[in-house]
């Protein structure tokens, strides 16, 4: 294991005290040293953003705590679920008298600790409303979409929410703009080798040396098959030919185009991938509106990328473009 550590069991600490002090500008703590805010938040009379999850995928979670972006994360142990109480703290510090959305993965960790918070939070009065992330195509069959789990579509879902929450939207409006978003949100990973938690000190899963598993998910899940390595042309119409027609995406459509690494994978290489997809995309007539490329949602030092794929409408297209400042997105109105 080759990493730059010192305890391994303090691992997302150290992180954490670190992003805060680097980061002063935009993010300060809390009273729970694993809930991390946005220095603003609570803003008074707007709807507060929050979500949370396991650490190992930065810039995820906290990476998009900002300015017209999310106002609170509750940060987990490594691949890990944060607990109840942490996503307990993180609405209470989110919370500027309009409500507060709280825009997650599904997951059954996360499931049941936001439930048990949503519990607590409207027992004293407070309104909260959730949207569960479930765009990642490989997770479960098509029909079974309430089983698939929450990958870098989470992203977007959180941009077109805190956009909506900024522009002035009551938690209701907050909620179906970031339901609409995840609606139209398709995702799937492609992965080429494992990752090692530190305190494990091994890889949890194996990737062979020259080959690569599709549909692989962000903590090591099984996808679909492992076959030989391949060019990225073939991963990009492999990518392209689960996720375009599972929607569908047809010809005229707008659409967002996030690709992300899984954090080892040189960024020439996410560019290669998203010239492939571009290339794709243009010959089914599907217009791209607005592209990321880069590590948006990573999983530790894994090697592969994610592609996401969201379709637009005017709405969506007006939170896409609505601009924000976060480590993770930084984007200046659009015109």
């Amino acid at each position: 294991m080759r990493k730059f550590i010192n305890d391994p069991s303090l691992v997302v600490d150290e992180m954490l005290e670190a992003f805060l002090i680097a980061h002063s500008d935009l993010v300060s703590a809390t009273d729970n040293e694993r809930v991390i805010k946005y220095k603003k938040a609570p803003i008074e009379g707007k709807v507060g953003i929050v979500t949370g999850g396991g650490s190992g995928h930065k810039p995820a979670f906290v990476g998009y705590l900002g300015r017209n972006m999310v106002d609170a994360v509750a940060c987990g142990e490594l691949f890990s679920s944060p607990p109840a109480q942490m996503f307990y703290d993180a609405a209470k510090a989110a919370n500027g008298g309009k409500g507060i959305a709280i825009l997650y993965g599904n997951y059954a960790g996360d499931n049941m600790n936001v439930s048990m918070a949503m519990e607590e939070l409207r027992d004293e009065g407070l309104e909260v409303k959730t949207v569960v992330a479930n765009d990642d195509v490989p997770s479960a069959p098509k029909g079974e979409e309430s089983r698939r789990r929450g990958v870098a579509g989470e992203i977007l879902m959180w941009k077109v929410g805190g956009a909506k929450a900024a522009m002035g939207g009551s938690l209701d409006e907050v909620i179906a703009a970031a339901q609409k978003a995840i609606d139209n949100t398709r995702s799937m990973g492609v992965g080429l080798s494992p990752c090692t938690i530190p305190e494990v000190g091994h890889p949890n899963f194996t990737i062979a040396e020259g080959k690569m598993e599709i549909g692989i998910g962000h903590h090591g899940e099984p996808g679909i098959n492992v076959v030989d390595l391949e060019p990225a042309a073939k991963v990009a119409q492999r990518m392209c030919d689960v996720i375009i027609p599972d929607l569908p995406f047809t010809s005229g459509d707008e659409v967002a185009v996030l690709i992300s690494g899984l954090g080892s994978t040189p960024v020439i290489e996410l560019y290669i991938l998203f010239n492939d997809v571009q290339r794709i995309l243009k010959e089914k007539g599907i217009k791209i509106h607005i592209s990321y490329v880069g590590n948006y949602f990573t999983s530790l030092e894994m090697a592969g990328a994610t592609l996401t794929l969201m379709k637009l409408d005017e709405e969506l297209k007006t939170c896409i473009d609505f601009e924000c400042d976060s480590v993770g997105i930084t984007q200046f109105q659009r015109t």
